[in-house]
């Protein structure tokens, strides 16, 4: 809930509420059911997964569905600004930043967080929203073995999405190049999931996009799904954990 009094709103109070839909939302709601089985397949091989889109997209909606493709046996740790994330996977940790109070109690950021999340041996981070120098971080996890992970950026298309990971990690490593920092992003990230409001209101899958290698041309992605269709195979995958894939 978000809420702005008067005389800060000149006509008057202004009270936003985000509802959370009472059943849980399912990847199938976004896309057609042949998208929806190459996003199964992306999760259960290990691909680090960022959605994109822009404001009220449903990205957190998304990311929730897709939880809903990890084994059952996968350790997943949340982390996010608010705890909106609701999943239904039996092993879950779920951790959420809080800011400072005015009697003194100190702030717990995202970032710190996400150090204390490596610690807890997760199979996958599920990080709610990248923002802030959290970003580098993130980089460096999913670049070190933590592979599976998911996140969601604001971001107008795919390619703005790497950029813009690009620019927050440069805030927590201000000491790195431009250079270094994409090539980190685009050998920590392997797809892009972009979607969309339509005019009716409803959220759908625009695309799906495999990043491009890191010696490959800058920025370059491969189209894997649009409009409904399956366009291409990944090739960015990695075996999935013991138990197989659901």
């Amino acid at each position: 809930m978000c809420a702005v009094l008067a005389p800060l709103a000149v006509n008057g109070t202004c009270l936003s509420i985000r509802r959370f839909a009472l059943q849980h939302v399912v990847i199938d709601a976004f896309t057609t059911a042949a998208v929806a089985q190459l996003l199964h397949h992306l999760v259960a091989r290990r691909c680090n997964i960022v959605v994109s889109g822009a404001t009220s997209t449903g990205k957190t909606t998304f990311l929730n569905a897709l939880t809903g493709s990890v084994a059952h046996h996968e350790r997943m740790i949340t982390i996010e600004d608010t705890a909106e994330l609701n999943l239904l996977a039996p092993h879950v940790v779920r951790l959420e930043s809080r800011p400072a109070t005015p009697d003194g109690v100190e702030a717990v950021s995202v970032r710190q967080l996400l150090h204390a999340a490596l610690r807890l041996r997760p199979d996958r981070l599920v990080i709610g929203e990248v923002r802030g120098p959290e970003a580098y971080d993130m980089v460096q996890a999913l670049n070190t073995g933590h592979d599976g992970s998911l996140s969601t950026v604001h971001a107008n298309s795919p390619g703005d999405a790497l950029r813009r990971i690009a620019s927050l990690a440069a805030l927590g490593a201000p000491g790195q190049s431009p250079e270094s920092l994409e090539e980190q992003v685009r050998s920590s990230i392997d797809v892009i999931v972009h979607l969309i409001r339509l005019p009716d209101g409803s959220r759908a899958v625009s695309t799906v996009e495999e990043v491009g290698s890191p010696t490959s041309e800058r920025w370059s992605t491969v189209l894997l799904a649009a409009g409904g269709k399956v366009l291409g195979a990944p090739t960015r995958l990695r075996e999935p954990t013991a138990g197989g894939e659901r």
